[in-house]
């Protein structure tokens, strides 16, 4: 399989929060939260062993003993927008949990090595079964994803992506069944993720733009 190209969209302007137009951060009214988390979890120093692991700042521990100390940086992943000839959104529902049965988008977490648009199109061939040919970042948005008992927080970039064999699509992997949906039916509330919720409120609002031929 050839890996997708990628074409960013927009202008982005930096700032320390990665913020665009003021957007508030998920969950930024709980970032003093997040060493509590962190404790509940990890009770003890994963380079030493040490019971002296504690709340460095807001994202991170540090073992008293050793000084080691451990981030928790949001993990990549991704999710892709697949139209068919019929300009119909490729939808999923979970087969597991979190958020089991609920609609979703095909993608995932990128794996060790993989760029995001390797990882984009590996994920939609695995749930779907659907060959990317391109895949063009669109935006990207924060989330918090519930496994095993630990909350990880994610940051989900959206691609709007081509494939190559749209009648050969079948459900698999982390995808239950599938349907072609049009754009008029698609309800963002309805998603598992907030990230695809504001991903598909932003993505509909402006439908023209993104699908222009």
């Amino acid at each position: 399989m050839s890996h997708p190209t990628s074409n960013i969209l927009g202008n982005q302007t930096s700032s320390p929060w990665g913020r665009l137009g003021g957007e508030k951060r998920l969950g930024e009214d709980r970032l003093a939260d997040v060493p509590h988390r962190l404790s509940s979890v990890f009770h003890f120093c994963p380079r030493c062993g040490s019971t002296h692991f504690v709340p460095n700042d807001f994202k991170s521990m540090r073992c008293e003993d050793c000084g080691f100390v451990y981030y928790l940086n949001a993990s990549a992943a991704t999710a892709a927008l697949i139209f068919n000839s019929r300009d119909e959104l490729l939808v999923i529902h979970r087969r597991d949990e979190p958020k089991k049965g609920m609609p979703d988008l095909p993608g995932g977490f990128v794996d060790f090595g993989e760029s995001i648009e390797q990882g984009v199109a590996r994920e939609v061939k695995e749930e779907t079964g659907l060959i990317v040919t391109e895949a063009q970042f669109l935006f990207s948005f924060p989330n918090d994803y519930m496994y095993s008992g630990f909350n990880v927080p994610t940051v989900d970039s959206f691609f709007l992506c081509r494939v190559a064999n749209e009648d050969e699509v079948c459900a698999s992997d982390d995808a239950a069944d599938y349907q072609w949906v049009s754009p008029d039916k698609i309800n963002p509330a309805d998603f598992a993720f907030e990230s695809s919720r504001r991903a598909l409120t932003k993505f509909l609002g402006n439908l023209p733009k993104y699908l222009k031929k």
